[in-house]
């Protein structure tokens, strides 16, 4: 079933107004999956701010999301209005050393906005 389109304009206003943008179930200080968990550190680790969505409080915002990015796993994360990917590929990036210098332009250039 596809998702509502008023979930999917409000996810992609999260994402094009938010630099740093984790879509995850539970919160940074609660996770509720140690995917979610994972992905935390890592971001955790840069010192960039960011901002979550607690997916498991909306179950039209966990189906909208997985469609809005054509991705069927949660987390989801976005940096400057792009997605990047799940725990997976953000786990390769920040060991690869490609993550950190992404979401420091996105922060630096959306600073404004946050």
């Amino acid at each position: 079933m596809a998702a509502p389109k008023e979930v999917l304009d409000q996810i992609r206003q999260a994402v094009e107004k938010t630099p740093v943008l984790l879509f995850m179930k539970g919160t940074a200080s609660f996770p509720q999956c140690g995917f979610s968990a994972r992905v935390i550190q890592v971001l955790e680790s840069y010192g960039v701010p960011f901002k979550t969505v607690d997916v498991l409080a909306n179950p039209l915002v966990r189906d909208g999301v997985k469609e809005f990015a054509s991705w069927p796993t949660i987390p989801q994360l976005y940096v400057g209005g792009q997605f990047v990917g799940g725990c997976d590929i953000v786990l390769e990036m920040h060991e690869q050393g490609e993550l950190e210098p992404l979401l420091r332009e996105a922060a630096g250039s959306g600073a404004a906005q946050a």
